[in-house]
């Protein structure tokens, strides 16, 4: 029987799932240790840690000749000493409203990790989103992208690149945007981010440019959010059209991504029901030694094209939350979502059709900021970035066989040099302006 999505929102708000135990682990803890390798006869090793969904579908991840190199456990990717400060300063002020929205909020981690009560508080799926919401990501972010497509194993010719820059304007933890503003990069600010990118290749996209802002409203329940807003340069049409991104479900140009699927969730929190499924030790690629796009084009990932296991893992604190769509019309029944405990970035999901049938599985790599400080500069007020960011996202269709890998290991958080250049970056009129 297909349950419906008011069944699902009634489990979620009347069952709070309780902490368990992994399965299978060794009760003298892993093993393997820093500075093994694991090869494809050996994976048996780290299977305890891994998802039971990932490893089930194992043959698009792991294979014949890969080289998995054991990092340090439990590394200190704490963020930087003002979002801390910022966290201890606001500490107890911010609360979860109405629709899991997120009320009296200024800057910093909304509600600290340590006090959450996955298993007694059934407003802790929400918290912890809201948490991840708020991560620690520097002033946004700034990459070249490269973006393929997989059909069981073959790379199609379609493809896009170019690059990408994301500007957090709002609840920023600089000092001396939360003495002068609030937290805000510029006076009576109402949006909360803003996200641009430019297409270079293929030829006939070249010159596509698109931004979108979103708004601080969209932490509030959803009869007073206001939708994120974007614009599109089109050559063709030599001119900025307004597109609507009310429905962030469909997918993007013809992936397996939808939008809210780019770093795991990057939705409206609002819009969902959230659970806390329990905390586990998970081990994942989670501070990369691959130089891909833009720096190499012929890194092996894989026999599939969809695979991490060539590079860096290391054993984490992880927590699994589950998202309920209140959407009637959403594509997913639910998506698990397994999020780094100390550092709040995603490292796997699995989205579910409406047959409650595990559909897509998502996962991520990452690069630590202190490790190279040439790729990511600290600024005045931040001189260590303190930043584990994504730097590559892979989607894969278990259905279909299909997928795509979001290369930009370039990616970093250093601000622009001035608010200045940030007005003319975010202003709308820069995307046909000089065209």
């Amino acid at each position: 029987m297909r349950c419906t999505p008011l069944f699902h929102l009634i489990l979620a708000l009347a069952w709070v799932a309780p902490l368990h135990a992994q399965e299978d682990v060794p009760p003298g803890g892993p093993d393997f240790a820093e500075g093994d390798v694991i090869t494809h006869d050996a994976l048996s090793k780290i299977r305890p840690y891994l998802p039971p969904e990932f490893w089930a579908n194992q043959d698009f991840f792991f294979y014949e000749g890969m080289r998995m190199e054991i990092g340090p456990s439990y590394r200190d990717y704490s963020p930087p000493e003002a979002y801390q400060a910022a966290t201890e300063r606001f500490k107890g002020e911010a609360r979860i409203g109405p629709e899991n929205s997120l009320e009296n909020y200024t800057a910093g981690q909304p509600f600290p990790m340590d006090e959450i009560d996955c298993e007694g508080d059934p407003q802790a799926g929400a918290k912890i989103i809201w948490n991840f919401d708020y991560q620690w990501s520097g002033s946004g972010g700034s990459s070249e992208y490269y973006y393929s497509y997989w059909d069981r194993g073959e790379e199609l010719p379609l493809f896009y690149e170019g690059t990408a820059r994301g500007v957090v304007l709002s609840h920023r933890v600089e000092p001396s945007n939360l003495e002068k503003r609030g937290g805000d990069l510029f006076r009576n600010e109402t949006r909360k981010q803003a996200f641009g990118i430019e297409i270079n290749q293929p030829f006939d996209a070249r010159g596509i440019s698109l931004m979108t802002y979103r708004y601080k409203s969209a932490d509030k329940p959803q009869a007073e959010a206001k939708n994120d807003d974007t614009w599109v340069y089109i050559p063709t049409l030599r001119r900025v059209r307004r597109i609507s991104t009310a429905q962030r479900t469909d997918a993007i140009s013809g992936t397996d991504f939808t939008f809210d699927d780019l770093r795991s969730f990057s939705g409206v929190v609002p819009q969902y029901e959230w659970q806390c499924l329990g905390e586990m030790d998970l081990i994942a690629p989670m501070n990369s030694k691959v130089r891909a796009f833009p720096y190499d084009r012929d890194h092996n990932f894989g026999p599939y094209g969809l695979s991490f296991a060539d590079d860096n893992w290391e054993l984490r604190k992880a927590i699994k939350v589950r998202f309920i769509p209140r959407n009637a019309d959403h594509p997913y029944s639910y998506k698990d979502i397994y999020i780094d405990k100390e550092t709040l970035t995603a490292l796997y999901s699995f989205a579910y059709d409406r047959k409650d049938e595990l559909w897509k599985i998502i996962w991520h790599n990452h690069r630590y900021s202190e490790d190279d400080p040439d790729w990511y500069e600290g600024w005045d007020e931040i001189p260590e970035p303190r930043d584990l960011r994504v730097v590559s996202d892979i989607i894969v269709n278990i259905q279909t066989g299909t997928g795509n890998r979001i290369e930009f290991w370039d990616a970093n958080g250093t601000p622009l040099q001035s608010t200045g250049r940030v007005r003319r970056y975010i202003d709308i009129g820069r995307l046909s302006k000089g065209r």
